[in-house]
Parts: structure tokens; C-alpha cells; sequence
């Protein structure tokens, strides 16, 4: 399993990238293992602010349907759409181009309550 140093991590298993002001979403190596074969990937398009911890979305494997939240508030800029045609990649590449949403961050202080890559680990015991 893999877990990007990079990264930052909420306790519902979803990551993000931080590269300036923008942040890139999605869900975990772990998340996506465990949800099984993603089949669709549902993000409401009529939201276009983010609140810490808002649903943003769903995903949808052939075993369950799991919301999708937000690890920290912004406006978003960017949705996948390549999602539509191909969830599967959030199997395959979950860090990579099984992204979710891109976001103007709208306060770097709410990423200090997400997880480094080595605090993940240890809440999901590996």
C-alpha cells in the first residue's frame, strides 16, 4: 500500500496535495482497497465552495456507495471529468490521475488538523 510523504491525509481517507494555494483531492490507496471496484464517482457539480468536512460527493464501488468530504474549505476550480468515462483509475492511480476535485484553499491553518503519511498508517494499522 502506498502512502505519498507528500501528502496530507483526513481520518475519512481522503488526501490532498498542497501546491501553493491550491489543493488537490482524493481518495486513499487504502480507501479505494477497500471500496473495492469503483464503478462511479458522483461529484456535485453545483457546489462551488467547500466547507471542512462538507460532502462534496460520492463514490461508488460494486460493494457500497461512500461519501466524499472535504479535508479543508475552499473554492473549487477544477473538477475530473475524465472520472465519468473511467472511475476505475481511481483504482489504478488513486494519487495520480484518480483525482477528485482541485481547490483554491481558502485557510492553510485548516490543514494543520489533517494526518501526516506516518499518522495515517497508524489509524488504518499498518
Amino acid at each position: 500500500m502506498n502512502f505519498p510523504e507528500n501528502l496530507k491525509y483526513t481520518k475519512d481517507h481522503e488526501w490532498i496535495l498542497v501546491e501553493g494555494n491550491t489543493g488537490t483531492i482524493g481518495i486513499t490507496d487504502y480507501a479505494q482497497g477497500e471500496l473495492g471496484d469503483v464503478v462511479f464517482v458522483d461529484i456535485n457539480p453545483d457546489i462551488s465552495e467547500l466547507t471542512t468536512g462538507q460532502t462534496f460527493g460520492t463514490i461508488e464501488a460494486v460493494k457500497t456507495v461512500s461519501d466524499l468530504f472535504a479535508p479543508c474549505g475552499g473554492k473549487i476550480i477544477e473538477i475530473n471529468k475524465a472520472l465519468a468515462d473511467s472511475p476505475e483509475v481511481v483504482n489504478s492511480d488513486p494519487y495520480g490521475e484518480g483525482w477528485m476535485v482541485k481547490i483554491e484553499i481558502k485557510d492553510q491553518i485548516e490543514l494543520n488538523e489533517l494526518l501526516e503519511a506516518e499518522a495515517y498508517k497508524q489509524l488504518i494499522g499498518q
